[in-house]
């Protein structure tokens, strides 16, 4: 039975709903567990949100390398261009958007203004590992010992930026860094007590329910692609990026739109560093990673974009106007892969 494309649009909807409302109690447990431990805003964003929202964009790669059978080239192209897709999202439209939800109050002349020195740490490092990553795209297949290094080095390059970020944390809080929470926890508001307890019960509930979300809404892109004929590779390179990067955005716009630009880019960054060095090296590994058109493409606008946001942080602040590029360049990136699909 063919379901009609307007209720597969409902169904999306709904999703987006649910995670929209795990975004909020999300952002809100992870402000408070990062004023309760007494960590940086760095940390709170970069390493605990970006890894744990990622989880949803980590796990289509992952669960379609693991498919196998008849369809494993159709497996690994979906991996393939998941893993560098989310990257691609994250540099262009992800901080385009982030950009544009303070657009109305700061205008194009105004300015983000993160933490610079952990904003700057999070892009050296990724631009570091995309850039292993994209050269990975021109080892021979046959050559596993050197893929296998390459591999190796992308872990070995996010093991030291997690050192290197926790180590940063309490200088940060030192200088008024400290992740701070506004308003009560959502769970506490409903009567329950305020312990580390509840804390991670809503924390855990908000995760469950972005993963629900985010699969749910990962499904119903598929549906719908499939109704309108689009191909598999384009929902991999395009498609499930946007699906599964919805609570990288949602997240970042509620911080930003709260005056937190810390929390907002560091979990965008953070995101970008983990998705840049640890699923890279799964795909190095169990993809074919061929330096293809479209890949290519992508790889080399990721690291132009991300680039950009390096020199755009040598300044005081991320000027507003100056992020409308990065929304450039993923519109590039939509006509490339179109006029080649």
């Amino acid at each position: 039975m063919t379901v009609p494309l307007g209720a597969l649009l409902f169904e999306m909807l709904g999703m987006l709903l649910v995670i929209l409302v795990a975004s909020e109690l999300f952002t809100n447990a992870l402000e408070h567990l990062g004023d309760r431990l007494g960590i940086s805003e760095g940390v709170t964003s970069s390493l605990f949100a970006a890894v744990g929202t990622a989880l949803p964009e980590t796990m289509v790669p992952l669960l379609a390398l693991a498919g196998g059978g008849a369809g494993l080239a159709v497996n690994q192209e979906i991996g393939a261009g998941a893993i560098l897709g989310a990257p691609l999202m994250l540099s262009t439209l992800s901080t385009f958007l982030v950009a544009c939800a303070v657009l109305p109050q700061r205008g194009l002349r105004g300015r983000l203004q993160p933490e610079r020195s952990g904003l700057q740490r999070d892009l050296d490092f990724f631009l570091a590992a995309f850039a292993i990553a994209t050269l990975a795209l021109f080892v021979p297949q046959d050559d596993r010992t050197l893929r296998a290094g390459l591999a190796l080095a992308l872990a070995v390059v996010y093991f030291v930026y997690l050192l290197l970020t926790l180590r940063a944390s309490q200088g940060l809080v030192a200088e008024g860094h400290a992740t701070s929470a506004e308003g009560r926890l959502w769970l506490a508001r409903l009567g329950l007590p305020m312990r580390m307890y509840t804390l991670l019960l809503q924390l855990g509930a908000a995760l469950a329910l972005l993963l629900f979300g985010a699969k749910g809404f990962i499904a119903g892109v598929q549906d719908v692609s499939r109704a309108l004929g689009v191909s598999a590779l384009l929902i991999a390179l395009l498609l499930v990026p946007i699906a599964t990067e919805l609570p990288e955005k949602v997240n970042s716009i509620l911080w930003v739109r709260r005056g937190k630009d810390t929390l907002a880019l560091g979990n965008i960054t953070g995101a970008l560093v983990f998705q840049g060095a640890l699923l890279p090296a799964i795909g190095i590994l169990f993809t074919p990673w061929q330096a293809r058109a479209e890949v290519l493409a992508g790889m080399l606008i990721t690291l132009l974009a991300a680039g950009w946001l390096r020199v755009l942080a040598r300044s005081g602040g991320l000027p507003i106007g100056s992020l409308m590029l990065n929304g450039a360049l993923y519109l590039t990136y939509l006509a490339v892969t179109l006029v080649q699909a």
